[in-house]
């Protein structure tokens, strides 16, 4: 029944090391349940829902990638895309996050459209590379500064804005915490230079160890006027799933009269525009390190992953998450020999049978995730190398610059966006290339300027 399905011989492998990748892509992967509980509580949601609703949008995404693909890759919640869900869209917007999880709803069904048509190869060629390339690494800065705000290591100063936290002063709360937050860091470095199956989510519950010792020996002084709770987790598991209620279905439950036009328009277009490109260079990036692309460098079922990725965004927003996406560290479980849809059942099962230990994963303090936003930042911003920075292409590069700095400058992707797409369009016609920039990105940069006028 399994060769049937998943056509193992014809793509050289079994029954073992297709299970071996989906348990070593779930490994890669599962710090995500930590901390996009984490990054959502920030908008008001509650932590156990959340998490409830990663677990099963990431089942429900990575079998459709499964049995409608039959390819290795898993689907979660986006980093990048939560953050921006929780402080530009519920923070600096001031929508609630109903509202929030409704444009990703939105989003969900537009991606679904867009993957049954060719609509997407069209929107993917008309953005430049070097402004794809720029999203990539403009995130990779803002979910790095995010980390560093959540591990108490960045802190507000009258003068500056941002400095750095003072490590004597309050050193029983904040200054032992943002120390291990450091020290985070750099297991989960070391680690991953070595090599380490789940580099990030040892480096998680190293830290949160690490946490639970300090208490213990007085170190560290719960605090909570200060925020400061304990680090002891009091449950492990739990077969109570009621939390679920709390955002099921609240993608709906929201007053359209309260919506923006224009600012909807954004929201939906910037949570579209990361999926899209985030999905697409996980897809081909993962397939040519598995072989999978044709001769003319496809890939032939990306339609079907493609709607695998839509159905997930559609049913995590109906859930209670932010959007889901293909996740790159999908590569880890290809390099141990996973080659068809079998890895993805399997870690998809896993991810189902998370929602047991929910209770566990929710009491993990944003100190031991934090170090794991900045690594992944730095894996984002690794994109940067592939930027043309040369005087030949200083039309995009300058445009690639702008978005990069934008994005952790302003507090927001969406922004990021807007400036890379503006000034593009805006330098292509005074210098006189104007004809060489696609149609569609004079659409773009027209909504984007017309929202900075009416909004």
């Amino acid at each position: 029944m399994l060769e049937k399905l998943f056509k193992l011989k014809e793509n050289n492998t079994n029954v073992r090391t297709e299970v071996r990748g989906g348990i070593t892509t779930f490994m890669t992967m599962a710090y995500i349940l930590a901390v996009n509980p984490d990054i959502l509580s920030a908008a008001g949601m509650d932590k156990s829902a959340v998490l409830l609703a990663t677990c099963l949008a990431s089942f429900i995404g990575t079998w459709c990638m499964g049995l409608l693909a039959n390819l290795p890759f898993a689907l979660s919640a986006g980093l990048g895309l939560n953050a921006y869900f929780s402080y530009t869209v519920v923070g600096a917007m001031g929508y609630s996050w109903q509202i929030a999880l409704f444009a990703v709803f939105i989003e969900g069904i537009i991606f679904i459209v867009l993957s049954l048509t060719n609509v997407r190869e069209a929107i993917f060629n008309a953005i430049p590379l070097n402004l794809k390339r720029a999203v990539s690494v403009g995130i990779g800065l803002f979910i790095a500064f995010i980390g560093l705000q959540n591990a108490g290591l960045v802190v507000n100063d009258d003068s500056t804005l941002v400095t750095i936290t003072n490590f004597t002063e309050n050193f029983n709360s904040t200054g032992i915490t943002a120390l291990l937050a450091v020290i985070g860091l750099v297991i989960i470095s070391i680690l991953y230079i070595k090599k380490v199956k789940g580099s990030i989510l040892i480096g998680i519950f190293s830290v949160w160890i690490l946490a639970i010792l300090a208490e213990l020996v007085g170190l560290y002084v719960p605090n909570p006027e200060m925020g400061m709770y304990s680090m002891i987790p009091t449950q492990i598991v739990s077969f109570d799933f009621s939390a679920l209620g709390k955002t099921f279905g609240q993608c709906f439950n929201i007053d359209f009269s309260s919506i923006k036009i224009f600012d909807m328009i954004v929201v939906v277009f910037a949570f579209l525009f990361v999926d899209i490109f985030d999905t697409l260079g996980t897809l081909i990036g993962v397939s040519t390190k598995a072989g999978m692309l044709d001769e003319e460098g496809r890939l032939p079922k990306i339609k079907p992953a493609l709607l695998s990725d839509a159905i997930a965004t559609t049913a995590g927003a109906v859930l209670g998450t932010s959007t889901t996406t293909t996740f790159v560290e999908s590569s880890v479980g290809v390099a141990e020999g996973g080659r068809t849809g079998l890895t993805s059942i399997v870690t998809g099962f896993l991810f189902l049978i998370a929602v047991i230990f929910a209770p566990l994963f929710i009491m993990i303090p944003s100190l031991a995730t934090a170090p794991a936003l900045i690594f992944v930042g730095f894996l984002m911003f690794s994109e940067v190398t592939d930027i043309s920075f040369k005087d030949d292409n200083l039309l995009s590069a300058i445009p690639a610059y702008l978005a990069i700095i934008t994005m952790p400058l302003f507090y927001s992707m969406s922004e990021g966006i807007a400036a890379g797409i503006i000034s593009y369009v805006v330098l292509h016609l005074i210098c006189g290339k104007g004809k060489s920039v696609k149609p569609l990105m004079y659409v773009l940069a027209v909504l984007f300027i017309l929202k900075y006028i009416f909004l």
